[in-house]
């Protein structure tokens, strides 16, 4: 049984700092993707960043660049998103995600497998 579990997340004040874990079990975890994606109340699922199979290539959205940073430990079967410099418009429910091939997806349609989200909420 497949199952990403997910922690970390909570209240902070803009400006602050959170670190999303993401735990998977019953999948070979490197020769995955790894996605990080986030939905606001009343809105799409939006793409954050992906990590591929190998950990070789990273891509972020713009939204995140400079402030977010995704890593991923295979003998740990763990992905984290370090998340710097947080503003409002950051709260959301966050989700790491899981893709099987060798593409860096964006879409959420693309990934096989998902964690159960983690609530991230930024105060001003």
């Amino acid at each position: 049984q497949v199952q990403l579990s997910q922690s970390g997340g909570g209240l902070v004040q803009t400006g602050g700092s959170l670190r999303l874990s993401c735990e998977a079990s019953g999948i070979a975890f490197s020769n995955y993707a790894l996605g990080w994606f986030r939905q606001a109340p009343g809105k799409d699922r939006e793409f954050v960043v992906v990590t591929s199979r190998g950990d070789i290539h990273t891509y972020y959205a713009d939204s995140g660049k400079g402030r977010f940073t995704v890593s991923r430990d295979n003998t740990k079967n763990a992905v984290y998103l370090q998340m710097n410099g947080l503003k409002p418009e950051d709260t959301a429910t966050y989700y790491c995600a899981a893709d099987r091939t060798y593409s860096l997806f964006t879409q959420p349609r693309e990934y096989d497998y998902w964690g159960q989200g983690t609530q991230v909420t930024v105060s001003s």
